[in-house]
């Protein structure tokens, strides 16, 4: 699995290699619009590549290609990494998942509900319950983030310093201010997207010893050999960076966001985002979902146990609902319907009701630049989608994918 490469005739491996060819032909049209800078899929199954695709840029500005070794902005594509680094740690006896997570990082002890009031005045009561590592697992902490634009405290998060560009002080730093502003609500109660994973990438520091970065490189990226993952771009490989870049109001053509040249990604954060920091390649990330999708392990290396990943990818949502069932109807990185929610992954419950050509047991998460990845466990399928466009609720590009994918399976 060194060269990103075709590895097997698409016929061979249940594909029709024609309808397969349709994926290229609508994820050009976006690119040839202007409305993506360029793409980068893979699609293998069982352990070999079926379908490869690089079209357009990586930098617009440069003229410069999507090529198999360009280094993204994977955002919350982190997310399963993290979940899977606090696991191993459960794997290993350090904690119980309705264990509270103020036992390692006090702050959080007694937290406050909102219970009325605005952003400058809050009104708040005490939470029912300390919020558990589990809760955090499964975004139903209470928690948010800041770019909901939905509520009092989401302002709270803007006003406490957080945003898209920078938060406030290194890791611990950060999870104090967070414990110390109100939740949205009760813990376990309702599930929401927030910054649940950033405060397990502090757990996983304080439990371990090690900092996060060095934690998953011990641990994760070098036992499979992701050489090109961390928290910022490695030294002396800017060229291989992509700009990211956002649609104009008006026109949706794909215009600059962070130039690769001169992006924070280029330095070592103040805080390693176990919620959104990571860069990382194809080739890295499809080392990660072939490990995900053999049971938890590569090349004889486990990260992760199989029944562990077994329960990491089931639904967690009380009584088996969906995400519609039982999350606020903010953004996120998955669709609603018919989708629930596991340990660090969404998962795919009801392919009817979600209205989209998928599988039931499916898993996946994606990230704010529109990349995305789901892993298939009863088609035994992998698929990885990279561009650089933020936020990725632009185009349906994730839907699509799965209706091109599926619809070539023989």
């Amino acid at each position: 699995m060194t060269a990103l490469e075709v590895e097997v005739d698409p016929g061979e491996a249940g594909f029709d290699a024609k309808r397969l060819g349709r994926l290229s032909t609508h994820l050009n049209k976006y690119v040839d619009k202007g409305l993506l800078p360029g793409v980068n899929v893979l699609v293998s199954r069982g352990e070999e590549i079926v379908y490869r695709h690089m079209y357009g840029a990586r930098d617009m500005e440069r003229a410069l290609p999507v090529e198999a070794d360009t280094i993204y902005r994977f955002y919350s594509m982190t997310k399963p990494i993290t979940s899977i680094a606090i696991m191993q740690l459960y794997e290993q006896g350090l904690f119980q998942l309705k264990d509270p997570i103020s036992r390692w990082i006090p702050s959080f002890a007694g937290s406050q509900v909102f219970a009325g009031g605005d952003a400058l005045q809050p009104q708040t009561r005490d939470a029912t319950r300390d919020i558990s590592v589990h809760d955090l697992l499964t975004h139903t902490s209470g928690l948010t983030y800041h770019f909901h634009m939905a509520h009092h405290v989401d302002e709270m998060y803007r006003r406490a310093g957080f945003d898209w560009t920078k938060s406030p002080g290194d890791l611990e730093s950060q999870c104090d201010i967070l414990a110390s502003l109100p939740l949205l609500f009760d813990p376990g109660s309702e599930w929401n997207y927030s910054y649940s994973t950033d405060v397990l990438g502090r757990l996983v520091e304080v439990m371990s010893g090690l900092s996060l970065d060095a934690y998953l490189k011990k641990n994760i990226f070098e036992p499979i050999g992701m050489v090109d993952t961390g928290f910022s771009v490695p030294g002396g490989q800017e060229e291989r960076f992509a700009s990211c870049y956002y649609p104009d109001g008006e026109t949706q053509q794909a215009t600059l966001l962070d130039d690769a040249q001169r992006s924070r990604y280029l330095r070592e954060p103040e805080a390693f985002s176990g919620g959104g920091g990571l860069v990382s390649t194809l080739g890295d990330y499809h080392r990660f979902t072939q490990a995900l999708r053999s049971g938890g392990a590569l090349n004889g290396k486990r990260i992760i146990g199989r029944k562990t990943l077994e329960f990491m990818t089931s639904n967690h949502l009380p009584g088996g609902v969906d995400l519609t069932e039982y999350g606020r109807p903010l953004f996120s990185e998955t669709a609603y319907d018919g989708v629930g929610f596991g340990l660090g992954f969404s998962v795919v419950v009801d392919p009817a009701k979600a209205k989209v050509l998928s599988q039931q047991g499916e898993y996946a998460w994606g990230g704010a630049a529109s990349t995305a990845f789901w892993v298939d466990p009863v088609e035994d399928l992998t698929v990885i989608f990279l561009t650089q466009l933020l936020p990725s609720s632009t185009h349906p590009i994730r839907p699509e994918m799965k209706a091109l994918v599926y619809q070539a399976l023989l």
